[in-house]
């Protein structure tokens, strides 16, 4: 069985007060930020999105996330003072710089980098201990095997070791898919933990051929999901993989198989842990980002929580989702290795009757590092130092990727494509991975791959109308803002050089984009032809990567584009889903 109806205002009430930020968190001087209280009698330990990012990073919280519709104004659709606001957080805290975009750049030299696989280390050993012998287990959302160039250049082996002596349990995927299935299935030879995926499957093509899968008769290609037995109860863990890889990513690295959400299939499996298996709590791995999993979680019943990712979403305290069976709990986990969800269950003879929820900013300053994951990292990135550790210039701003429209991370890759390439319009995809600069910071090749690092880097040149620019346009603001989140596909707007446009979120489809104009004032023609460069095309392309034409642009000098960014938002000045545009 689920929560039940009547344990839900105990359940919901016990999740907000003990999803509040830590105390010690709210300085950073205080070395009793990661004290917790002991409770429940199992401990689930959740990260997710962390991006390959093996040592500790800057990175920015978003200062536009908007949410249209029932989405507005709810979590995770909160940036700046309303996200303080919401979960209580003091604007000068420590959690104010993990979780918002305020004052970042000062909050940032007080209290340093976030995250680093040996700070993470130091702080999983320490949860497991505290919960005692057999009770926690530590899960993984998926997106840990890309991002950065280490990983690009290893195809995600180096995160295979990081994972394994970070102790990982059980993992679902997402980019981990863009590695090809070759590499994918090496990578998990040698990954102890379990890869958990129940919603991809065969295509009919590839099970009459009789493809490789975890079960042919009903053609899941991964195992779907375990059941751990913690505390002496048994814990179900389903894990459900990002469900567009084939339509976010080139299909070619794919072909076998599909995905989707596949809510009857997860039904289904929930009902046989519940049922037959007689699973005490039922926890969903999910990489669906939060507005799906929020909408999933109104319709599937049976499961008790979902730690949530993909959408990068730092939220403190979980989201409670009736449904017809009873109450679930939502979560998102953040990215980039900042944080540490620590879920603490009350667990009884099938049900769950309480629950606490922490998520823990990484603070690298407040975390010895443990010695042997940092001689790990150490050993794997020595025979690449001397590439990555290139100084190719210092960034002469605040360089951050993370927002809905404009990152001036990505207002820089644009400009090397309009430079380098000689174009009148660039276009980059609204990736939410990549790390943050601060102003003055030198820039290695390695910063610059955290931001292109992908298996599909090749740069184009194409001419497109204006109709056809705007169509673009236009479909993507759909994915982002459209009413119902499971047409939402992950990833923000996409960037755009030499390129100015207005965008109305809360319109229907191809109604969202308006004026469109050159950076020379010129109005976009519908029937004109441009030169446009881009970059990470889903279609075979044999232009440089991506990462070498970003390194030429910033070796030569150039001075940015200072006319963008392009963005004019119209119809949301009122949503808390926006504190500035970017």
């Amino acid at each position: 069985m689920t929560i039940r109806r009547r344990d839900f205002l105990t359940l919901a009430g016990a999740a907000t007060l003990s999803g509040s930020l830590p105390r010690l968190a709210r300085g950073a001087e205080n070395a009793g930020v990661y004290d917790l209280e002991r409770f429940g009698n199992a401990r689930i330990l959740h990260i997710t999105d962390t991006h390959a990012q093996l040592r500790p990073v800057f990175f920015r919280e978003p200062s536009v996330n908007l949410g249209i519709g029932p989405m507005r104004g709810n979590p995770p659709h909160l940036v700046g003072r309303a996200f303080l606001d919401r979960f209580g957080i003091r604007p000068d805290s420590a959690d104010a710089y993990a979780f918002t975009c305020i004052e970042f750049e000062k909050a940032a030299g007080r209290f340093g980098k976030l995250g680093g696989f040996a700070h993470l280390k130091t702080l999983v050993d320490r949860m497991r201990s505290e919960a005692g012998a057999g009770r926690a287990l530590l899960l993984d959302g998926g997106d840990l095997w890309q991002g950065s160039g280490l990983s690009n250049t290893l195809q995600g082996a180096d995160m295979v070791d990081a994972a394994n002596l970070l102790g990982i349990e059980a993992m679902t995927g997402h980019w981990e898919f863009t590695y090809g299935e070759k590499a994918l299935r090496a990578n998990l030879e040698r990954f102890k933990g379990e890869f958990l995926a129940q919603n991809v499957f065969l295509t009919e093509e590839a099970a009459f051929n009789d493809a490789k899968a975890f079960d042919p008769a009903s053609g899941r290609v991964f195992k779907p999901s375990i059941i751990k037995e913690i505390g002496g109860h048994r814990i179900a863990v389903i894990g459900q993989a990002f469900p567009y890889v084939p339509i976010a990513h080139p299909k070619r690295f794919t072909p076998d198989w599909k995905f989707g959400i596949r809510d009857e299939e997860l039904q289904k499996l929930v009902d046989i842990h519940r049922n037959t298996d007689k699973a005490d709590a039922v926890i969903l791995l999910s990489h669906n980002g939060m507005d799906v999993d929020l909408k999933l979680a109104s319709r599937v019943t049976g499961i008790d929580v979902i730690l949530g990712g993909h959408t990068h979403d730092a939220v403190p305290q979980p989201i409670a989702v009736t449904n017809p069976a009873g109450v679930t709990l939502v979560t998102n986990a953040g990215s980039n290795g900042k944080f540490l969800a620590v879920l603490d269950l009350e667990v009884g003879k099938g049900k769950v009757s309480n629950v606490r929820y922490r998520l823990l900013p990484v603070f690298s300053e407040l975390l010895k590092p443990d010695p042997a994951m940092q001689a790990l990292i150490d050993k794997i990135r020595a025979p690449h130092a001397a590439t990555l550790d290139e100084k190719i210039a210092a960034a002469d701003r605040l360089l951050y990727r993370r927002g809905n429209f404009s990152g001036s991370m990505d207002q820089l890759i644009c400009d090397a494509l309009l430079g380098e390439l000689n174009a009148e319009i660039a276009l980059s995809p609204g990736f939410r991975w990549g790390t943050t600069a601060l102003a003055g910071q030198p820039l290695t090749m390695e910063d610059v791959m955290a931001q292109t690092a992908v298996t599909y880097p090749e740069t184009y040149i194409q001419t497109m109308t204006g109709g056809q620019i705007k169509d673009v346009l236009e479909d993507i603001c759909d994915n982002l803002f459209n009413a119902d989140p499971y047409y939402q596909q992950g990833g923000d707007m996409v960037r755009v050089g030499g390129l100015a446009y207005t965008c109305s979120p809360n319109e229907s489809v191809g109604k969202r984009i308006s004026e469109l104009k050159l950076d020379n004032g010129h109005a976009l023609e519908a029937g004109k032809r441009y030169k446009v460069a881009g970059w990470a095309s889903v279609n075979e392309q044999t232009g440089a990567p991506v990462w070498d034409v970003v390194a030429k642009h910033l070796r030569s000098g150039k001075p940015p584009n200072r006319s963008l960014p392009g963005v004019t938002l119209k119809g949301v000045e009122d949503n808390p889903g926006i504190a500035g545009q970017g």
